[in-house]
């Protein structure tokens, strides 16, 4: 699933459906939703038409995607690191994976104490790529 100390990774199922939504639609990008109208699924973008604002928190890349989430969500799990995941259903109004039958999850897993410690700092606002 990647590398082990990323606040961010994917299983196969994800990382497939990630190169499945990219030959369809181009460079791609995630916001963790934090609720509302779509839940809190992680809702997937063609890259650049979420406007990302200088209280989103970039977690990294995922499978070549950059991955953000609001700050103030962001102080709830930043202990955690988020594990995208696909499995079937109707994805977010908005996500690009809606209407393939199958939508993105988000599951998560403490990070020890050893690899919290280890994990480069956050960085807010917008991701150069």
């Amino acid at each position: 699933m990647g590398d082990a100390l990323s606040r961010v990774v994917a299983t196969d199922a994800a990382r497939a459906m990630i190169d499945e939504l990219r030959a369809r639609h181009g460079p791609v990008m995630f916001f963790q939703s934090g609720g509302c109208c779509d839940g809190s699924a992680p809702m997937c973008y063609p890259d650049g038409e979420f406007n990302i604002s200088d209280t989103d928190v970039y977690l990294g890349d995922l499978h070549g995607a950059a991955f953000y989430m609001g700050r103030d969500q962001f102080a709830y799990w930043e202990h955690t690191q988020l594990v995208i995941d696909v499995v079937a259903g109707n994805g977010g109004m908005f996500s690009l994976d809606n209407g393939t039958g199958r939508r993105f999850l988000t599951r998560s897993r403490l990070f020890t104490d050893d690899e919290f410690n280890s994990l480069p700092a956050v960085r807010e606002g917008p991701h150069d790529t």
